[in-house]
C-alpha cells in the first residue's frame, strides 16, 4: 500500500474461530503441537479438509513418535473445543466422520533440509515471505485487521458464557476504515455476518447483535461516528454454517492470518507447518525485525521482504520498503542491517532458535490459527526487544 496523505478507505476482514477454513487450521496446527512435544526436531506438513460431518488429514510427517499421535483424537478435541457440539446441526466433534491419508516426509525435501551440522540446516522451501509493521494501533498492526478480530474475540466470549445465548461458532467480520494524513480517523463501515441457532434468525436478534458491535467499538476504537454503517447478517439468515454450511481447508485465509491485505503477501500458507517450513518461520521473523525496526524510530511504516531456495540457509534475497515515513535510515541501510546478521539472523535454524519455534514455551501453534497471527504479545515475534540493538547498529 503506497503512502498515501489524502483521505482513502481501507477494508480488512476477519472470520472466527468456528469457520470451516479455522477449523481446518487449528486441528493441523493442534497436530503439529503434538509433534513437536514428541519431537522439538519433527518436520510437519499437516492439511485439514472439513465438510459435513467429515474430516480429512493428509500431509507428510517426520517425527520420533509419530505412532503413539491419536490425530483423530486431536481433531475431536479441536472441534468440541471450539463449539460444535450439535449433531443436529451436520458437523459436531462426536459424529463426524474421521480419515487420514499422512505419509512420511519425501526424502527429496528432507536432504535439502537436514544438515550435518544443525547451524547449517537448508529452507524447507524456496518462496519469498513478508512481515510488516506500523505505527497506527499500539500493536503495531493495521487498524481494519486488528479492530476485526477483536471484535470477533469479543463475540465469541459471549458465545461461550452464554450471555447471548443463540450465537453459534461460525462467523465473518468486516470493517472499513477511512485514513487521513495516513492515519486511521474512522471506522466507516462494519459487516457482521455471525450464525445463531433458529431462535436467533430474526431482526430482533440482529439489532441486538449490532448494538453489541457498536458498543464494543466504540469503547474499543474510538473511531466510530454518527455515519458508521452497520451491515448485520446482510442475507436475512445465517444458521447453516461451519463445515456443514461450507467446505473448509487448511491455508485458505492468509490475508486473514497477516495484515488484511495492507502489506503483500509471498502466498504461502501457514497453519500444519513446522519452523523448518520458511513460509511460516521467516515470515515470523520478518515481522520481528520489521517492528523493532518501526519501534526504534526509524520508520511509521515498514515492511521486510526475504526469498529463500530450498536446501539453501540464507536468503537470496532481502528488500525492505518504508513508503516514505523513513526518518534517520534510508531502506538501503535498512537492508544492510537484515544482511549484516548481527542483530536479525534470517538462516532457517537461526530464526527458529532465536523465536523458540522449535520448542514453544507459554503458547501454542494452535494458538495463532486463529484471529490472526500477528499483533498478540503472547507471541515471540511481537517482542521489541531488539530495538537499541537495532539503533547501535544503524546508528
Amino acid at each position: 500500500m503506497a503512502n498515501n496523505s489524502g483521505r482513502h478507505v481501507f477494508t480488512s476482514e476477519s472470520v472466527s474461530e468456528g469457520h470451516p477454513d479455522k477449523v481446518a487450521d487449528q486441528i493441523s496446527d493442534a497436530v503439529l503441537d503434538a509433534c513437536l512435544a514428541k519431537d522439538p526436531r519433527a518436520h510437519v506438513a499437516c492439511e485439514t479438509m472439513c465438510g459435513p460431518n467429515l474430516v480429512v488429514n493428509m500431509g507428510e510427517i517426520a517425527c520420533a513418535g509419530f505412532g503413539e499421535i491419536n490425530t483423530q483424537e486431536i481433531a475431536r478435541g479441536v472441534v468440541k473445543d471450539i463449539g460444535y457440539d450439535r449433531p443436529g446441526e451436520g458437523f459436531s466433534w462426536d459424529t463426524f466422520n474421521y480419515m487420514s491419508a499422512m505419509h512420511a516426509q519425501s526424502p527429496d525435501i528432507a536432504q535439502g533440509v537436514n544438515r550435518k551440522k544443525a547451524e547449517m540446516q537448508g529452507a524447507g522451501d524456496q518462496g519469498m515471505m513478508f512481515g510488516y509493521a506500523t505505527r497506527e494501533t499500539k500493536s503495531f498492526m493495521p487498524a481494519a485487521i486488528v479492530y476485526a478480530h477483536e471484535l470477533l474475540r469479543h463475540f465469541a466470549k459471549l458465545r461461550r458464557t452464554r450471555k447471548v445465548p443463540f450465537l453459534r461458532p461460525d462467523a465473518k467480520s468486516q470493517l472499513s476504515v477511512a485514513y487521513e494524513g495516513g492515519r486511521p480517523v474512522a471506522i466507516d463501515a462494519v459487516v457482521l455476518s455471525h450464525q445463531t441457532t433458529e431462535d436467533g434468525a430474526n431482526t430482533k436478534a440482529y439489532a441486538l447483535l449490532e448494538e453489541i458491535a457498536r458498543e464494543y467499538l466504540a469503547k474499543a476504537t474510538k473511531l466510530l461516528t454518527p455515519k458508521t454503517r452497520f451491515f448485520v447478517n446482510p442475507t436475512g439468515k445465517f444458521v447453516v454454517g461451519g463445515p456443514a454450511g461450507d467446505s473448509g481447508l487448511t491455508g485458505r485465509k492468509i490475508i486473514v492470518d497477516t495484515y488484511g491485505g495492507m502489506a503483500a503477501h509471498g502466498g504461502g500458507a501457514f497453519s500444519g507447518k513446522d519452523p523448518s517450513k520458511v513460509d511460516r518461520s521467516a515470515a515470523y521473523y520478518a515481522r520481528y525485525a520489521a517492528k523493532n525496526i518501526v519501534a526504534a524510530g526509524y520508520a511509521d511504516r515498514c515492511q521486510i521482504q526475504v526469498a529463500y531456495a530450498i536446501g539453501v540457509d540464507k536468503p537470496v534475497s532481502v528488500c525492505v520498503k518504508t513508503f516514505g515515513t523513513n526518518r534517520g535510515a534510508t531502506n538501503e541501510q535498512l537492508e544492510k542491517l537484515i544482511l549484516s546478521g548481527k542483530v536479525f539472523d534470517f538462516r532457517p535454524y537461526a530464526l527458529t532458535a532465536d523465536l523458540g519455534l522449535a520448542s514453544p514455551k507459554g503458547w501454542r501453534y494452535r494458538d495463532t490459527a486463529s484471529y490472526g497471527h500477528f499483533g498478540r504479545p503472547e507471541f515471540p515475534w511481537e517482542r521489541t526487544d531488539r530495538v537499541d540493538a537495532v539503533r547501535d547498529v544503524v546508528g
